[in-house]
């Protein structure tokens, strides 16, 4: 495996195929050819090597406890040079997830670029009063459970970004060791160092240089101070020390300051004020041999809309914000090799109007749902895209909310083919057991060599397969072993007509259906205990940045179980839509179409940490549930029973109340912990 110049690759294809064979098509392109007795990647570049490997790690299957690889030979190569993710900066407590995300899943699936959004969350040493600012910051808008703070009037301000490094602030050594270990896997690192907008963490400790002084936060800082320029050059200063990059994002996104307050900008063409912005910081960096990249919506009247535009915020207070850059602004003043990050393809005009400017493009905030993409991919301007993640670098965020954006997407970046929502939903599915493997970093116990044992759950059924609550038919569900014989469903012989355990969730007006069924016993030391469950409705899962000081209830709680010990402790186990458990409907949506937008794919195609499992007992028909595995904290200590429960009717999701819902709990198997050996008597040595 190597380079076509390496002797080993070079003597293999020698003896084993004709030069034709080995015409390998783009530079970071390869041929991957396994044989009978070995196997070759050949590539005429070392990222191109190492792409082949990735490829290589994917055919690499378990059968019967032997390593197995196909016989193929793939001719393979890169559709676009730009295969990005954006991201923030992790928080310490996050490196090792993060580390497992570069190896095994953006290395993996052939990204080649993190942009990686830093604010003040490095100990900058000429400015630590910056850090000390960003702390604070983080804080009060957790304390407060804010998202973002508003400016006078009720101002509305810009996103604060203050969970990247999750509020806290890395050592220079720590950026740098984080840096060196993702360019191991053939990725440029790309800091977004927000300026002149989204600048909360320039200007927590500097509200001299705010263009609204009186601002709690100021978000924007004044254009017209050259001392605004002053202390963002030496903040960049320090980052390009640590992390040597090649090209830096400068944000400069929703400029939306109220024009005409800052004094010292009063008066002065706010297009202007941009355009000289853009150019100081292109300048600065040109010098020292960096290239520039920027969001490009106030570029674009279309976009941005021409002139000012009228704005009235909650409490009455009317002001203007600045609109886009003319055309002759745009095609006169603004260097055409920033590359432009475009956030507002929906239009595709927008698109063409970049590349009549004579820009090359990536794809920001980019989704698998991006129409004409073959057409797009193909223009000359098209660099490639970068979905985008706007909350904290966590496990839970990014398994929770952006695999399909993140999988489809790195599908068309390198095949340049689209896939069909229903081709991805059942992809992602497919590949979601050994992606949570990797981003967690464990195998549980169900995955390992343990004896899985079948509760039997038909005594404990509550709900009449006849019933007609929530529309709830659980009539022709299967029976017997399920789920690759993990679960084992009683017959309506032995559950009399009983189909499930259900409680209700919501407001409860479901009649006789209990809020909590308990005492389901277990009387074993399990290892984990594996649940067969889903809810009876839809329920809310919004995405991480919605509620930045509280994730986990992003995704609505529909109840929880109850796990009761031996000497009396009681676990809980939250059960959240869109984390463990999805409703029974789930597979009816896969052939819907998703909502076009800028940021995410739907939140109700997959459970991260649940696998689905079609219960009908017709193939035509749908029951999806969701087999969710919880590993015993405990191990040695017997689980004396568990209890499922339904949350109470104040539960909200997107700001309204929901009226009703129920949870199904079809099996549970539980992972019997491993016998002993014997031990072999007086062995002779």
């Amino acid at each position: 495996m190597g380079t076509t110049n390496n002797a080993l690759v070079k003597d293999f294809i020698s003896a084993n195929s004709t030069a034709d064979e080995w015409r390998i098509p783009a530079v970071d392109g390869y041929i991957l050819q396994v044989f009978e007795n070995g196997a070759v990647v050949a590539s005429q570049s070392e990222a191109g090597a190492f792409y082949g490997f990735q490829s290589l790690r994917q055919l690499i299957t378990a059968q019967g406890g032997k390593l197995i690889l196909p016989r193929v030979t793939v001719t393979d190569y890169p559709a676009l040079p730009f295969r990005g993710i954006r991201l923030y900066l992790p928080g310490r407590e996050n490196f090792t997830f993060f580390r497992r995300f570069v190896k095994d899943f953006m290395a993996q699936y052939k990204f080649n670029k993190l942009i990686l959004e830093v604010n003040g969350a490095m100990r900058l040493d000429k400015h630590p009063e910056i850090n000390v600012g960003a702390i604070e910051f983080a804080n009060e808008m957790n304390y407060s459970r804010r998202g973002r703070p508003e400016g006078p009037g009720h101002q509305f301000q810009n996103s604060a970004h203050h969970d990247a490094a999750d509020g806290q602030i890395l050592e220079k050594w720590e950026v740098a060791d984080l840096v060196k270990y993702i360019r191991k896997f053939q990725i440029e690192v790309i800091p977004e160092v927000p300026s002149l907008t989204h600048a909360y963490y320039l200007l927590n400790r500097h509200r001299e240089l705010a263009e609204i002084k009186q601002a709690e936060w100021p978000d924007t800082y004044c254009p017209s101070n050259p001392a605004s320029y002053q202390l963002l050059f030496d903040v960049l200063d320090e980052y390009i020390e640590v992390i040597q990059p090649q090209m830096i994002h400068l944000g400069k996104d929703e400029w939306r300051m109220p024009v005409g307050i800052c004094p010292i900008c009063k008066g002065k063409d706010n297009r202007e004020l941009f355009v000289s912005d853009i150019r100081k910081i292109y300048s600065y960096l040109q010098k020292k041999g960096i290239k520039a990249a920027m969001w490009g919506d106030h570029l674009l009247e279309s976009v941005r809309e021409r002139g000012l535009r009228e704005r009235e915020s909650s409490s009455g207070y009317k002001y203007k914000i600045p609109g886009g850059l003319t055309p002759d602004q745009v095609r006169e003043s603004i260097p055409k090799d920033i590359l432009i990050f475009n956030w507002f393809w929906g239009d595709k005009n927008n698109d063409r109007a970049l590349e009549a400017f004579g820009f090359k493009q990536v794809y920001g905030n980019f989704r698998p749902t991006i129409s004409d993409w073959k057409e797009r991919s193909q223009w000359s301007s098209t660099a490639g895209g970068a979905p985008s993640s706007w909350a904290a670098t966590t496990e839970f965020n990014f398994g929770k909310d952006l695999l399909y954006d993140f999988l489809g997407c790195s599908s068309l970046l390198w095949s340049g083919d689209s896939i069909t929502a229903a081709d991805l939903v059942s992809t992602v599915r497919y590949l979601m057991l050994d992606i949570r493997t990797y981003l967690s970093g464990e195998r549980l116990p169900g995955q390992e060599n343990n004896e899985i044992a079948s509760l039997d759950l038909a005594p404990y059924y509550n709900y009449d397969a006849r019933a007609d609550i929530l529309n709830l038919d659980l009539r022709h569900l299967q029976n017997g072993p399920l789920g690759e014989s993990r679960f084992n469903l009683p017959s309506s012989a032995d559950s009399k007509d009983k189909k499930a355990i259900v409680v209700s969730s919501g407001d409860k007006n479901l009649g006789d259906v209990p809020e909590k069924v308990a005492g389901i016993e277990i009387d074993d030391d399990a290892s984990s205990l594996i649940f067969l469950h889903a809810t009876a409705r839809p329920a809310g899962n919004e995405k991480g940045y919605r509620k930045i000081y509280d994730f986990q209830d992003t995704a609505d709680l529909i109840g929880w179980y109850e796990v009761v010990y031996e000497d009396g402790f009681i676990a809980t186990i939250p059960l959240r839509y869109g984390v463990n458990i999805l409703d029974i409907s789930a597979r009816k949506r896969d052939t819907d179409a998703w909502p076009q937008g800028k940021t995410g794919a739907p939140q109700n195609f997959y459970a991260y940490q649940a696998d689905i499992i079609e219960c009908a007992e017709n193939p035509l028909d749908s029951r999806s549930f969701f087999a969710y595995e919880w590993k015993n904290p405990r191990f040695g200590k017997i689980i004396k029973s568990v209890s499922l429960c339904g949350t109470s009717s104040d539960r909200r999701t997107g700001g309204k109340t929901v009226s009703d819902n129920a949870l199904i709990l079809l099996a549970i198997s539980y992972t019997k912990k491993r016998p002993v050996p014997e031990v072999i008597p007086n062995p002779a040595y």
